[in-house]
């Protein structure tokens, strides 16, 4: 009985258990994904032509990407309560949208709807941010894997949500903004209480390899699975009981990871986990010991200095706990931690900025508009390439987190490297748009899915790294701002404009300028000046992306060589000269950072 109390208890606080109970919600956070399949249901009802549905586009981005109610709440008050609160935006936002689409409620006006379709999609920011702070806070030393797991459940999402509407086999289109706005809310405040940092979690066990192989089969398996599945229902008319069967396998397959706490947690014979020592208080002041110290010191045999240091680190730590003393605060360097505004002054943070928003902001012009642009080419299925760019995302994300991992761990070589071969792929997939070949759709949609994807698996881990867990949240919501700036700029403006241009040159010659139904347009010209547009844009972002690579690289090799040590270390085993060399390394460095960065002041 005692053991399987412990059990229970262990349970509960155990790691994985956050990990999976994250993987879960973030599987409800990917919602924003479905627009391309909810959007033709909006246009239709409600008679809106492209450029107001790209403005309802632009509204769902920013509330995808306007998360810094959310980064505050989660360092304000516990994770729960910040998840409570997206759930209820959730539910209000897409329910009212879900009214007025079915008549219900009588018709708003579009900056209204802009508005709901805000609040509903902004709740997707509190689970991300609840999902990421605690489980980054977990497993610091597995940012790569775990960022790119959790980012990448949250593009499926579209895929695993369009699923579950097909069993319900429902002929109201409609219905699928009502399950957006109640089946999310049903599972995030089931699991709200369990997404938490948890004791412990410093522990490295050697099981972690393993439960990390078993996740990403998992994830392979899902994807495969996923894909299996839509083609079947696309090809075959398959029965209500099938499709019923297919979807309750997804969910077994969904619910499998939870096989690895309960085994860390009722095994008979638990591995003991290595705590990785805390850093000490000493250590942090160190380089105020270097300072405080007189010259003379550096004179003395080495036993004897190493006794003078450790007296005078002690005095110094001693006056600092009573107050005595103020250690000085000065500018954090890269790969410490840093405020929101202390990271607005440096040029590593602004590249990473507008290289995601050249990438991303391309990659969600397809999203966005991925039911007229399979429209348009004369696709009528646009669920199939919903659920496609879905699973393409899914797998850029798990897939950007492993390798940029490798890169990081194996080559101590800076992660954005990545993130530039993903852009890379991404401009090829907009090219394969613009051409409109045969099956340009779908290699279309597999490339940008995967280089988009990859973005969100590479950017937070980057940033954790260059700038620190402690606000972690702060930054990682104000980059997602450059979500609704790209979309503002490539959909809102540049595909919408050009969409509707070709619309009216094509109904000039099919109907008559006093009809008030909704313009289309057929065929590759439609989005071909867009598509190109967008690679060439990605093509930049590769440059910035490979700038910013340049300037990391000592910054990686600090963090990740085999031969590198903390920047403030305890002074015993060290001699002068050493002392002097890590000084000379660290002003050479720091000298090299702040190259590009904006002048202190100027954003005060």
């Amino acid at each position: 009985m005692c053991f399987m109390n412990d059990g229970i208890s262990s349970f509960f606080n155990n790691r994985w258990l956050v990990f999976v109970a994250a993987m879960w919600i973030q599987s409800c956070a990917g919602i924003g994904y479905l627009f391309g399949s909810i959007s033709p249901t909006i246009k239709s009802c409600l008679n809106y032509n492209q450029k107001q549905v790209a403005w309802l586009g632009v509204a769902k981005d920013l509330g995808d990407s306007v998360g810094f109610l959310a980064g505050s709440l989660s360092e304000i008050f516990p994770l729960w309560g910040a998840i409570l609160v997206g759930s209820i935006q959730n539910f209000v936002g897409y329910g009212l949208v879900w009214l007025v689409v079915t008549g219900r409620v009588p018709v708003l006006p579009l900056w209204t709807m802009c508005i709901l379709i805000f609040v509903g999609t902004n709740g997707e920011t509190y689970f991300n941010t609840a999902a990421l702070v605690s489980c980054v806070q977990n497993f610091p030393k597995s940012r790569g894997p775990i960022v790119g797991i959790l980012k990448g459940f949250a593009g499926l999402g579209g895929a695993i949500l369009t699923q579950v509407y097909a069993m319900m086999h429902s002929p109201d289109h409609a219905s699928l903004i009502f399950m957006v706005a109640v089946g999310p809310t049903m599972v995030v405040i089931g699991l709200m209480f369990v997404v938490r940092p948890v004791g412990g979690h410093k522990q490295i066990r050697s099981s972690d390899g393993f439960s990390f192989s078993f996740i990403y089969s998992i994830c392979l398996i899902l994807a495969a699975y996923l894909m299996a599945v839509m083609l079947v229902e696309d090809l075959l008319d398959l029965s209500p009981t099938v499709i019923t069967i297919f979807t309750l396998v997804l969910f077994v397959l969904l619910l499998i990871p939870i096989v690895i706490p309960v085994t860390l947690s009722f095994s008979r014979d638990p591995r003991s986990p290595a705590e990785e020592p805390l850093v000490p208080h000493e250590d942090v002041i160190f380089s105020e010991i270097e300072d405080e110290k007189p010259r003379e010191v550096d004179l003395l045999p080495a036993s004897e200095r190493r006794k003078k240091m450790a007296q005078l680190q002690a005095r110094l730590a001693q006056a600092a706990a009573e107050g005595a003393v103020r250690i000085k605060k000065r500018r954090p360097h890269r790969g410490e931690d840093f405020t929101l505004t202390e990271a607005l002054i440096k040029a590593d943070f602004w590249l990473i900025f507008f290289s995601l928003l050249l990438g991303s902001g391309s990659g969600l012009m397809v999203i966005d508009n991925l039911g007229q642009m399979s429209q348009s080419l004369g696709y009528d299925n646009t669920h199939v390439f919903v659920s496609m760019i879905s699973i393409w995302n899914f797998l850029g994300r798990v897939g950007g987190g492993y390798f940029s991992e490798n890169i990081v761990q194996k080559y101590a070589y800076p992660r954005p490297v990545a993130m530039a071969i993903a852009q890379l792929i991404m401009a090829m997939g907009h090219f394969s748009f613009a051409m409109g070949w045969a099956g340009a759709m779908y290699v279309g949609t597999l490339l940008v899915g995967l280089g988009y994807g990859a973005h969100w698996a590479i950017v937070p881990a980057t940033a954790s790294e260059l700038f620190g867990l402690k606000k972690f949240g702060a930054l990682y919501n104000f980059l997602t701002l450059a979500n609704p700036a790209g979309s503002l700029i490539f959909s809102g403006i540049i595909a919408s404009s050009i969409y509707d241009s070709e619309a009216e040159k094509q109904a000039r010659h099919v109907i008559s300028s006093s009809t008030k139904e909704a313009l289309k347009c057929y065929g590759a010209i439609c989005f071909f000046l867009t598509s190109l547009i967008m690679s060439g844009l990605c093509i930049l972002a590769v440059v910035l992306s490979m700038i910013l690579v340049h300037r990391t690289r000592p910054v990686y090799t600090h963090l990740y060589g085999k031969s590198t040590t903390r920047r403030y270390r305890s002074p015993q085993g060290r001699n002068a000269t050493q002392d002097r060399e890590e000084a000379s390394k660290t002003k050479k460095r720091d000298a090299d950072e702040d190259k590009w960065d904006v002048p202190e002041g100027v954003l005060a």
